[in-house]
């Protein structure tokens, strides 16, 4: 009986022979530079996919799942590859395996499927846990819990996890804000809030409405939109990934007009939408219209000459490309379009920039000492950069570079780079605090 995985194998056979094992994308995998081992590589690890295809490996493996759930899924291997190997999509086909095949689940699994079927694909419920995530956040409970050391008490992991929450809140206060100062060129579009975004970074969403409603954009409200999908495709439930997907098609296909990201994990899930529908006639051409329309903030914001904004301080900035909006959405030096609006700024380039930081979703909280090993060469690069504030364009990439630098003793701010743009205008006097 054909699988998924199968499947997927036959669609990208003749990439997948092309595959002359050249070992360019060993560099570029930083699970590979971090072990040296092999199978934690691309070629490896679609060596080890091609023995289960082909009988020569059984699913239920131990080495299979070991080193395909150690894979960040960062795709940074995918640009790297002369072949043209789509390699997310064979990684999201496997762990799909992975997760139907399993007899025994650990009690790690049965939690994360239990928050993914009955959490995250309830609407209300999800709500209900980003509201009570962030009421524990503004009441300062996990500053509590860390600076007494009982969060470490409990756990290493639990002390993280209390940090990564912590490090979620705003860049700057938020003043109450009428609407922004613009010139309509009667052009809408869409904001797509996300679940995370909406949950803990609502106030990167307000200051994308806010900064795209200066450059003379309307925002048209969507209230039947849900979660993207991406945590459930990268934890292999491609089912609930697909049932999040038909939904979010559902609730845009009234409209032609562009759906904005600001998170490039919800961006890059949006734009695979059309693969992940390649083999459905009845959706196959609605997902492919849909993630024509996927921009992000600053690809949307790029298409026009941007607003400038003034200066905003003297202190060092620098940005770091989110894998899914450097590798998934080539969106990453639209991001620097946005800094490029603020004059002056004191910007330095960040070296290793396009490298992972090991956040990956949940990845750190899954595989916390290869998250650890990764982050820590992300964190090498910062110092040597000197910047004291540094922009990101993904949630969970800003949480795991802040906590980094937050549990080594580094000062250093991090934030989205359309919250540096929105903090230039308010100073610009764009906008009429109540």
């Amino acid at each position: 009986m054909e699988n998924n995985l199968t499947n997927l194998l036959k669609h990208e056979e003749e990439k997948l022979l092309a595959c002359v094992h050249c070992g360019l994308c060993l560099e570029a995998c930083p699970t590979y530079t971090l072990t040296n081992n092999e199978n934690d590589s691309p070629r490896g690890r679609i060596y080890l996919i091609r023995a289960v295809e082909e009988g020569r490996l059984d699913i239920t493996s131990k080495v299979f799942s070991h080193h395909i759930n150690r894979c960040l899924g960062c795709r940074a291997c995918e640009m790297a590859c002369p072949s043209g190997v789509e390699y997310g999509h064979l990684l999201e086909a496997a762990r799909n395996e992975i997760k139907t095949s399993e007899t025994k689940k650990t009690f790690t699994d049965k939690v994360l499927n239990f928050a993914l079927r009955n959490v995250w694909l309830k609407p209300f419920r999800l709500r209900m846990f980003f509201s009570l995530s962030k009421l524990t956040r503004d009441l300062k409970i996990p500053t509590l819990l860390l600076k007494t050391k009982i969060a470490r008490l409990i756990s290493k992991r639990f002390e993280f996890a209390l940090t990564l929450l912590e490090s979620s809140k705003p860049f700057n206060s938020q003043p109450a804000i009428r609407n922004p100062q613009s010139a309509i060129r009667n052009r809408s579009v869409f904001v797509f809030k996300g679940c995370v975004m909406e949950g803990l970074f609502t106030h990167v969403n307000r200051a994308t409405e806010r900064v795209l409603k200066v450059n003379g954009y309307k925002i048209e409200e969507n209230e039947t939109q849900v979660c993207c999908g991406a945590l459930h495709a990268h934890a292999g439930d491609l089912e609930s990934a697909k049932l999040l997907a038909k939904k979010n098609i559902e609730a845009f296909s009234n409209s032609t007009n562009p759906i904005v990201t600001n998170a490039g994990g919800c961006g890059a899930m949006l734009l695979s939408y059309e693969n992940l529908f390649a083999n459905d006639e009845n959706l196959k051409v609605p997902a492919k219209e849909f993630s024509a329309r996927i921009k992000d903030i600053g690809q949307q914001l790029s298409e026009n000459v941007i607003v400038k904004g003034v200066r905003l301080s003297d202190t060092v900035t620098t940005y770091d490309a989110s894998c899914h909006l450097h590798y998934g959405q080539h969106a990453s030096e639209k991001s620097l379009d946005m800094i490029k609006a603020i004059p002056e700024m004191e910007f330095v380039h960040l070296e290793g920039s396009e490298r992972c930081c090991g956040g990956a979703g949940i990845y750190n909280l899954l595989q916390p000492e290869m998250s650890a090993g990764v982050l820590r060469e992300k964190l090498e690069y910062i110092k040597e950069s000197m910047a004291e504030v540094l922009a990101t364009g993904n949630p969970g990439c800003q949480m795991q570079i802040a906590t980094g630098a937050k549990m080594c003793g580094m000062k250093l701010n991090v934030c989205h780079p359309v919250e540096l743009l929105d903090e230039s205008y308010r100073k610009a006097g764009f906008y009429n605090v109540k």
